[in-house]
């Protein structure tokens, strides 16, 4: 979760007349903090659980106590951070156990198109890769599959349902463009109910993207979007848990913080379609090694009047266990699926050094055919630092056979492997 200090831009201040309702009357302060009504004595440590309203200090076995009462429990997760992902894998156990049969799962991670593969996964009809490849997961959501692995290996050994929140990103795009009214009947019709009249919410918003916001009709497009994703995913919630596949049914909800943190993202959008009792979890990066710095979002959001979570849970900002591997190369499939043809070779990268080039066509890896990018980029992800790898590769009409070394620390993004 990044850090919140008060804040300083211009397009913030400018909202603060929006909120007046919200304030205390004329002549009158606050008693303390409304984020921390009950401040900690002492700097809270590595593995500290407090319940922000009354701050108190609870064992994880408390909190669980408490989340399992709940119909809705939220998670606000920092996509990056292997702590956050226990924190709510440890929460499903603690709901599975004490309603077996009884616990679904809802990620923002997913689109609705997605649900029948999500239905196939927790069935046992994929294994890992054929999930990967049908679900599209390094085209829609980008982040290291092993932040999810256990998580998702959980549901499945256990039936759990997974439900897919998120709207398609071309309604978002739709949406940034143009208000819903000036769009075309259809796409306006599949909308969910929106409201855009949350002050909160513009606040958040205009803090969170204030330094790309360059016009007021800019910071409406994010507005909407922002909107539009929270009310997809509070819609999906609440149809589940209305429809009779979600009777009796208790939900874990896990998506960014700031769809979560404060409530009036998606818990306070569930709660106008469902009225239903909720928990809102969190964390908060307390210790922060170097190599991490780089992530955090100095983001200054206004001072809401109210708590952030219901629990903060106070973690490091961790890494994966194992470094990041690479080959070093774009690539894209060939009209006929035979091999992926290699754009471009990054400077210093494994594919380098292992002496490939432009216009290489790669065949297979390990003696498996390469068809997908997903081919490569999980044969890759398969190996460990100071692992080989044998490509097949032909090169202007001659077969060639290419080893290589995997190095860590070579390249970003999911399309370059």
């Amino acid at each position: 979760m990044p850090r919140f200090i008060s804040p300083n831009r211009l397009v913030v201040l400018l909202l603060l007349p929006a909120l007046a309702g919200c304030c205390t009357p004329a002549g009158k302060r606050f008693m303390g903090d409304p984020r921390e009504p009950y401040p900690r004595p002492a700097p809270p440590r590595i593995g500290d659980i407090v319940h922000l309203p009354t701050g108190i200090p609870v064992t994880p076995g408390q909190m669980l106590a408490v989340v399992r009462d709940a119909r809705i429990v939220y998670v606000g997760e920092t996509h990056d951070n292997p702590a956050s992902h226990r924190l709510e894998l440890d929460i499903l156990k603690g709901l599975a156990e004490a309603r077996p049969g009884r616990v679904a799962l809802g990620m923002e991670m997913f689109v609705r198109s997605q649900q029948p593969v999500l239905d196939k996964w927790v069935a046992g009809e994929l294994d890992e890769k054929g999930f990967l490849k049908e679900s599209r997961w390094f085209d829609n959501w980008k982040m290291d599959f092993d932040y999810y692995r256990d998580l998702l290996n959980f549901v499945r050994e256990r039936r759990i349902p997974i439900i897919a929140l998120n709207a398609e990103k071309s309604r978002i795009a739709a949406v940034t463009r143009k208000p819903p009214d000036r769009l075309p009947a259809a796409e306006r019709e599949a909308l969910p109910e929106l409201d855009l009249s949350d002050p909160y919410q513009r606040g958040m918003v205009a803090a969170v993207y204030g330094g790309h916001i360059q016009g007021e009709m800019q910071l409406e497009g994010f507005v909407r979007a922002q909107t539009l994703w929270d009310e997809t995913m509070a819609e999906s919630v609440a149809r589940f848990l209305a429809s009779p596949a979600g009777e009796g049914m208790q939900m874990l909800v896990v998506a960014g913080g700031y769809h979560v943190t404060y409530g009036f993202g998606i818990p306070r959008r569930v709660f106008r379609r469902l009225p239903a009792s909720y928990v809102i979890v969190g964390g908060q990066e307390i210790d922060v090694p170097p190599e991490k710095e780089d992530q955090l979002m100095d983001i200054k959001l206004p001072l809401f009047p109210m708590v952030p979570y219901d629990f903060q849970v106070f973690y490091r900002y961790e890494s994966l266990p194992r470094p990041s591997l690479r080959l070093g190369v774009t690539m894209e499939p060939t009209p006929n699926g035979r091999g992926l043809l290699v754009g471009s070779v990054a400077s210093g990268s494994n594919a380098e050094r292992a002496g490939l080039k432009q216009g290489d066509l790669l065949l297979s890896m390990d003696g498996e055919p390469l068809a997908e990018s997903i081919d490569l980029i999980y044969a890759v992800k398969r190996k460990k630092e100071g692992d080989r790898g044998v490509l097949q590769v032909e090169r202007q009409g001659k077969n060639l056979t290419v080893e290589v070394v995997f190095l860590a620390g070579v390249g970003k993004s999911p399309a370059k492997q």
